[in-house]
């Protein structure tokens, strides 16, 4: 055979063809372009519009904070929305997202006045709202542009923003509701405390982080010894003392009672070994005393006992160590006998607990510290201007020379923090606005405390079923809410004062300012005076007004609230702003939104702030499901962030990888738990994305001389047991399987179908079991054409399952499919129809699965031991033989599946040296019909029909 004849045999096969679609992506070069083409043929608008009839399903967007570009928790999150968004919309749903942007706050006021050096926090605060407006505005813009190359399609042009004059007239619309339903308060209350920002905090704006505080007991001398219970046996005349046990000495100026647990035993102790070495008589809780004077080293003995109510009953009085105040001992159920000493020391100022004890037994709310974290004037001299952590070692010693102090030493423990500012906070009273928690809402209703744990059981489905106990373990426990803050960058809380300090807010005041706010927006509470604000109210016509505003209404007398609202109750309304108001639920059947998604910590923020104020407004949950992933975190386990220094930067894994290795990635994870997250693992998901890739490939590059519309040819029921009907059956099958996956929010399990589709069965099975015919059958042959139909319905199915995660990717095969009834984007079609398996497409695939695979592995390792001994050394000149019932399969298909010359049903199994036989030139195969031809070559009687040679 002369070589002009090899090379024509060459030129005559049907060699793959995909230069549209090369093995090597190119994803950083591409993307960018798909995303410009996207933009230019406005693909958004075109799914809103193809969409518009269909049932609505609604992802709201939880505002990430306009401060800072994205980072890698970013990147999962709006990752995660963006394939929910894109698969309910290829399920068949009107689907898309309205992101938004959480605006307001002290990081923004805070970045804002470290970076201005003719700004402080005592400046004009139009000044602040102006380059705090301005910051927020430029980081929106920045964060839009890095979220939209991670190929996240969204209403980009018409977000919703916190700082927006109808997004804050909408908080205040929700706010007016809950003033209505009579669960707003403005309170004398202890709450978290910033020192460094000097302002409230919410319980979502505190970390828990390891401080060392001393741990003291201390001794509070009884101040009527004759009046203890009888039954302590307390000598006359003697020195008793009630023992307590603190970690926070500072807060001992602002003491005003000692709790005891009402049935608790408490024993009175002669105590031998102090430090001066003199008798002392304690009381201290029986249960504890052991491990007290243990650690302590002190001789011990009891002399009597009585329980907490008795102690309580005699009003035992004591007086305290330091400051000229008289207290009692009291009863509060937070009282345990756990640790300690079974006394609590209560500062009502300065705790919850400690607040709600005092309230019930009428004493005063007493908090000695200022706004600054210093002691005022109230206390002793010797700790004016103080502060507070300094108080600690001040207040030691005087107790020290007191003779007062029992015992003391250091410990670690775990303490509030302001997540932003990472330093400790304190509780501190002050005037704050609050949402009552246990409060009846409306008139004699359940409190939202009932309403949110009977939703949280009964309402709302969670994804993973965890977060139905965390959200209510966290609802259960929690505090009232306090929604002020005590600075300039954000919604004002729209309260009113007369000159005798009363307050006048109702519904209808609060919504007369929200018309203010929506007209010029929020900076006209600071630009405008009261009656501009409030001159259209007329008390006459508002039943809730208070009697003052109603006797004598002169709007220019009252003063302006100075508070503004905590960000999460801004961020928290939004299902109304943006979901009862907007364009993504207009229309639909329902109210609210289908799906809350985002990280594990907004069980306590995000979360939770838009169900509480839904149900105090409506009644019901903003949501229908809670979909929650974890926190991402390094290889040891640890929380990635920026300020740890571990954080792995999104504008550099996209350089390297490219933004669909970073969705398939995110698609492949157990995202319900805490994610790990390193080079080599995002490495990984790189590897699987080329797997599916090349296969996608071989399949487009085998369609290039193939037209669905005229070159089809459907199988036939004589085509069964043929390799491209299994091929069929198991697309139909990852079809069910996948779309069910996507519809169930499972991503891992629809992105690992489609790769074990891919990998295990495509290019393990299917693509060399039809190599052969596609590469050396005669172009339009029958049985050619019939693979090409099943491997146009495989890519275009498979690419379409592709579409929500390989976005990009599954754009550019689209455009590579051949044919010409298309859409003009792989994101303007649906998934593939589910269709269930029919009785015969599940026996064929047992058959398959029970008898071919198991026979195929059996004979592949035959083939593997005649290569190593060279018998023969290649599968081509082989033929296999086999025993094995292989049902209505056809021999040829086995061999091809093989990659084998020949495959013969009868025998043992074995492999057969065909190296004897002839030899086609073309397609390499020993085949009994290869003979010389015409041409000089000896060919394969398929092989001479392709070249068209005798």
């Amino acid at each position: 055979m002369s070589e002009k004849t090899k090379k024509e045999y060459k030129n005559s096969l049907n060699l793959p063809q995909a230069k549209d679609f090369p093995m090597k992506a190119g994803l950083l070069q591409k993307e960018p372009e798909i995303q410009k083409e996207w933009d230019k043929t406005g693909l958004f608008s075109a799914i809103k519009e193809k969409s518009k009839e269909r049932e609505k399903f609604v992802l709201h967007d939880g505002p990430p904070y306009a401060n800072g570009s994205i980072h890698i928790g970013h990147l999962l999150n709006k990752i995660l929305k963006d394939i929910v968004v894109r698969s309910k919309t290829m399920e068949g749903f009107d689907s898309f997202l309205t992101p938004g942007w959480d605006c307001h706050g002290l990081p923004i006021e805070h970045k804002v006045l470290k970076e201005s050096e003719d700004l402080t926090a005592e400046a004009d605060p139009i000044q602040i709202r102006k380059k705090c407006r301005n910051y927020a505005d430029k980081f929106v813009r920045k964060q839009t542009k890095e979220m939209k190359r991670l190929g996240t399609v969204a209403d980009y042009e018409n977000p919703y923003l916190t700082m927006t004059p109808e997004y804050e007239a909408g908080v205040l619309e929700v706010f007016s509701k809950l003033v209505a339903k009579n669960i707003v308060r403005h309170d004398l209350k202890p709450v978290h405390w910033s020192i460094e920002n000097k302002t409230a905090l919410a319980e979502a704006e505190l970390e828990y982080h390891e401080k060392t505080d001393p741990s003291v007991y201390v001794l509070f001398p009884v101040a009527n010894t004759s009046a203890l219970p009888q039954s302590l046996n307390a000598p006359a005349k003697s020195n008793v003392f009630l023992m307590i046990w603190t970690t926070t000495p500072w807060t001992l100026p602002a003491n005003r009672a000692i709790a005891a647990a009402r049935d608790a035993k408490y024993g009175l102790y002669a105590i031998n070994k102090t430090e001066k070495g003199d008798r002392r008589f304690c009381v201290v809780s029986e249960n504890l005393a052991e491990s007290i004077f243990e650690q302590t080293g002190a001789d011990a003995r009891k002399l009597g006992s009585c329980s907490g109510e008795d102690l309580a009953d005699a009003q035992t009085a004591y007086n305290h160590p330091f400051v000229e105040y008289q207290g009692r001992v009291i009863c509060a159920p937070h009282v345990g006998t756990d640790e300690g000493t079974g006394l609590v020391h209560t500062a009502p100022g300065h705790g919850a607990e400690d607040y709600s004890a005092a309230l019930k037994e009428g004493i005063e709310i007493y908090c000695p510290v200022r706004e600054d974290g210093t002691f005022d004037e109230s206390v002793p001299g010797w700790l004016h201007g103080k502060n507070v952590w300094k108080g600690n070692g001040i207040v030691i010693e005087k107790l020290r020379e007191a003779e007062l102090l029992f015992h003391s030493k250091e410990i670690v423990h775990s303490y509030p923090h302001d997540w932003r500012g990472k330093t400790p906070t304190i509780f501190r009273a002050t005037a704050q606005w609050f949402i009552r928690m246990d409060e009846p809402v409306g008139n004699g209703g359940k409190t939202l405390r009932e309403l949110a744990l009977a939703s949280i059981a009964d309402e709302i489905r969670f994804h993973p079923e965890w977060g139905s106990k965390r959200l209510g373990g966290m609802v259960e426990s929690r505090p009232d809410w306090c929604i002020s803050r005590q600075r300039a960058w954000g919604l004002p809380i729209p309260a009113f004062t007369n000159a005798a300090g009363d307050i006048l807010m109702t519904e209808k005041t609060v919504l007369a300012v929200a018309e203010k706010i929506r007209e010029k927006g929020s900076n006209a509470w600071f630009e405008s005076d009261s009656e501009d604000l409030i001159g259209n109210y007329d008390p006459s016509e508002d039943a809730d007004a208070p009697a003052w505003a109603k006797e004598n209404w002169n709007p220019s007398e009252l003063k302006k609230g100075a508070d503004i609202f905590d960000v999460w109750f801004e961020s928290g309304s939004s299902w109304h702003s943006v979901i009862e108001k907007g364009e993504q639920r207009k229309g639909g059947k329902k109210a609210g939104a289908d799906m809350y998604l985002e990280g594990s910590d907004q069980h306590r923020g995000w979360f939770q702030s838009s169900f509480l104020n839904s149900l105090g407004v409506n009644g019901k949950p903003p949501f229908e499901h809670i979909l929650t992933h974890g926190f991402i975190v390094d290889a040891q386990g640890r929380k990635m962030s920026k300020s740890a220094g571990n954080a792995l930067d999104v504008e550099q894994v996209l350089k390297q990888y490219g933004a669909d290795v970073c969705r398939w990635w995110v698609s492949s994870l157990n995202y319900s738990n805490d994610v790990k997250a390193d080079i080599r693992i995002i490495e990984g998901a790189a590897d699987e994305y080329r797997t599916i890739r090349n296969t996608i490939r071989f399949l487009l590059s085998n369609l290039d001389d193939f037209n669905p519309e005229t070159d089809s040819i459907a199988l036939n029921q004589n085509d069964e047991y043929l390799v491209d009907n299994v091929a069929r059956i198991i697309l139909k099958k990852t079809v069910n399987e996948t779309v069910s996956f996507y519809s169930a929010f499972e991503y891992k399990a629809a992105s690992g179908a489609i790769l074990a589709f891919c990998d295990l069965f495509l290019s393990k099975h299917y693509i060399g079991a039809v190599r052969d015919r596609l590469y050396c059958d005669k172009a339009d042959s029958e049985r050619r054409r019939k693979t090409q139909t099943v491997i146009f319905e495989i890519a275009d199915a498979l690419i379409r399952l592709c579409a929500p995660i390989l976005v990009h990717t599954a754009e550019e095969a689209y455009h590579c499919l051949s044919g010409d009834v298309k859409e003009a984007s792989v994101h303007l079609t649906d998934f593939p129809r589910r269709t269930e398996l029919s009785e015969k497409e599940n026996s064929v695939l047992d058959e398959w699965e029970t008898s071919i695979i198991p026979l195929k592995d059996q004979c592949l390792l035959m083939l593997e031991k005649a290569k190593k001994e060279d018998n023969p050394s290649n599968p081509l000149d082989a033929g296999m033989e086999s025993g094995t019932d292989i049902g209505n399969f056809d021999c040829g298909e086995i061999a091809d599946l093989l990659g084998a010359s020949r495959f013969e049903n009868g025998g043992t199994l074995s492999v057969k040296n065909l190296t004897d036989e002839s030899k086609c030139d073309r397609c390499w195969k020993r085949e009994k019909t290869a003979s010389q031809r015409a041409d000089g070559g000896t060919l394969c009687d398929r092989c001479a029909d392709a070249v068209e040679v005798k």
